[in-house]
């Protein structure tokens, strides 16, 4: 048997880094969850962010903002009571982060009490962000919200 020299070692060295990294390759892709694109225009809803960001600014300025809360009827979310609601658009998505085949996008209106819910039956046991979004006297508002279905 030959006697073992440094370039023995860097053949070696060479060849476990190669295994290393075809493994890298092949096993660890198998076990990642399924990746979307939060939107299909991705690109053109880009352009268009400026809007959202003006949106969320305005929100935040807000004395008293709308906030949201869980119970077994599901999700309620509820504005000011101060709040006019004769002249409000409100509109909410709900965007599931692991399956776009859970995402709900509705228009609603405001029930007396000044709130609305989103029922337990069109939600799954997992992760969410609801995008609030409303217009009162032609100004924009939005809030984002990370919400845990359980």
């Amino acid at each position: 048997m030959k006697n073992f020299s440094w370039g023995h070692g860097v053949v070696i060295a060479l060849l476990a880094f190669i295994v290393f990294i075809l493994s890298m390759m092949f096993l660890f892709p198998n076990g990642q969850k399924n990746s979307e694109m939060v939107t299909d225009n991705y690109y053109e809803e880009e352009l268009k962010y400026q809007d959202v960001i003006d949106a969320k600014k305005k929100a935040d300025e807000l004395p008293e903002k709308p906030v949201y809360s869980q119970d077994p009827k599901g999700i309620k979310i509820t504005f000011p009571k101060d709040y006019n609601n004769s002249n409000t658009t409100v509109k909410f998505v709900l965007n599931r982060t692991d399956d776009q085949n859970l995402d709900i996008k509705k228009s609603v209106q405001l029930d007396a009490s000044q709130s609305f819910i989103i029922p337990s039956q069109v939600l799954k046991m997992g992760n969410y962000t609801l995008r609030l979004s409303w217009t009162t006297d032609k100004t924009d508002y939005r809030m984002d919200y990370d919400v845990i279905w359980k």
